[in-house]
């Protein structure tokens, strides 16, 4: 496969200002996007948005690119990254295309695609923008331009998309619910889900200024939503990022659910529901517990690298319908086509119905493992594979036994090896991870 010089495993991404996070190139991608992805009969492209500042100038960037390509443009405007993969579909666009960072600060900033189908876009496809990036930009003739309108109610159509996902008259009546919504794109979307259904709902970072996305808050920040949840008496806490597709929830005593104890709890209700299915696909990083938890359901964890696009990819390939990271990407494919924060949060609140227990007691079927993850910065070449190293790892694995896991991966971007360990002995994972962290610094580092 050719290796792929601008696109990673989600999209396009960096600092505002910085190539290739330009305005520059992004007019030129939006070209390149519609001269690969347009076809005959299907000729127009979505573009949505998260609330950072630098949306407007990327959004405008792209619509001049793809007009240039003679594509036509449906403007969506601020819309989780799920939200505008389901628009593509319904408004049968040959793409969407998302101008987001997702968890990172306001000053980074994405471009990432959806096929037609609402799926990530192929290996395939990347690869031929990327070739196109690197011819000249040729206009169409003026009369072939694109053209481009604002859908003014993307908003309430994904609302009700959303909401269709529960079970008929699903009601949440009764429910009090904070919902975070990182200043971000749920910021109009995940309020009106839960308050339509029934609950009473209490939103906190929901006034984006451009600048404060991310900032303390969301699903990568928890602790105001813990604070107040108790502060409120609340029966839960709903935590999104920014752009929609992660979420994490918090119980009525302020503790934390991230994506391993929703996916069981999710796995579980689908099973009581009558859903036929073998396995969930997690990660490198899922906890052992929730492998274990699900191997008491009769279901098998099958483990892919990190990265929703691999969890994506297992789940296609094995006729799957549920995955997702500890990050709280959850996939739901027997709900839509891609991760989507609000509809997992309320599969997670369908199945404290159906159990009729608080989110407090319907996550006690798992025991988490302790798991301590550190990040080691060498200045040599990162050869795992080196005998001191391997020798190490044998010896831990030997005393965890079948109650813990090793993992040493190197980061892709920074010369920095993540050491994991994890067992039912806290001060035993972390002594072992300290331990097997001192011998990959020695060793890569002579």
């Amino acid at each position: 496969m050719i290796e792929k010089r601008y696109f990673g495993t989600d999209g396009i991404r960096g600092r505002v200002g910085e190539h290739p996070i330009t305005a520059e190139f992004v007019l030129k991608l939006g070209w390149a996007a519609g001269r690969a992805l347009q076809t005959k009969g299907f000729n127009k492209v979505v573009i949505g948005k998260d609330t950072r500042i630098s949306g407007y100038m990327f959004e405008s960037a792209l619509e001049a690119g793809l007009s240039a390509a003679g594509v036509n443009v449906a403007l969506l405007g601020p819309m989780p990254t799920p939200g505008i993969a389901y628009l593509t579909r319904t408004l049968h666009a040959c793409a969407g295309i998302v101008v987001s960072a997702s968890h990172n600060p306001y000053y980074d900033n994405g471009i990432k695609f959806f096929s037609r189908d609402g799926q990530k876009l192929p290996d395939a496809v990347e690869t031929r923008i990327e070739e196109l990036l690197e011819q000249p930009l040729i206009t169409v003739e003026p009369d072939a331009l694109g053209k481009a309108e604002r859908i003014g109610d993307a908003a309430g159509r994904y609302i009700e998309f959303c909401k269709s996902t529960t079970p008929p008259y699903t009601s949440l009546v009764g429910m009090k619910i904070v919902v975070d919504c990182a200043h971000g794109a749920t910021y109009h979307i995940a309020p009106s889900v839960f308050s339509e259904l029934g609950a009473t709902v209490i939103a906190i970072s929901a006034a984006p200024d451009g600048l404060n996305i991310n900032l303390d808050c969301g699903s990568t920040h928890p602790a105001a939503l813990c604070e107040t949840v108790r502060q409120h008496g609340a029966d839960l806490g709903i935590a999104f990022d920014g752009d929609g597709d992660r979420v994490i929830m918090v119980d009525h005593q302020g503790q934390i659910l991230d994506g391993d104890d929703l996916l069981f709890i999710i796995a579980r209700d689908r099973l009581r529901s009558g859903s036929q299915f073998s396995a969930v696909v997690g990660t490198l990083m899922t906890n052992l517990g929730l492998e274990m938890a699900l191997q008491a359901l009769g279901l098998d964890l099958h483990r892919v690298k990190v990265g929703d696009r691999y969890v994506m990819e297992r789940l296609l390939a094995d006729h799957l319908i549920l995955g997702g990271e500890n990050s709280g990407h959850i996939i739901c494919l027997d709900r839509t086509t891609t991760g989507d924060g609000v509809i997992a949060a309320l599969q997670v609140l369908t199945a404290m119905l159906h159990a009729g227990k608080s989110l407090h007691d319907l996550k006690a079927g798992m025991t988490r493992y302790p798991q301590i993850l550190i990040n080691v910065t060498v200045n040599g070449v990162i050869d795992l594979q080196r005998t001191p190293i391997q020798d190490a790892v044998r010896a831990i694995e030997s005393q965890l036994g079948e109650q813990g896991r090793v993992l040493l991966r190197p980061s892709g971007t920074e010369p920095v090896v993540r050491v994991m360990v994890e067992g039912p002995d806290a001060d035993a994972v972390e002594r072992y991870a300290r331990e097997l962290g001192k011998v990959v610094r020695d060793t890569l580092s002579a």
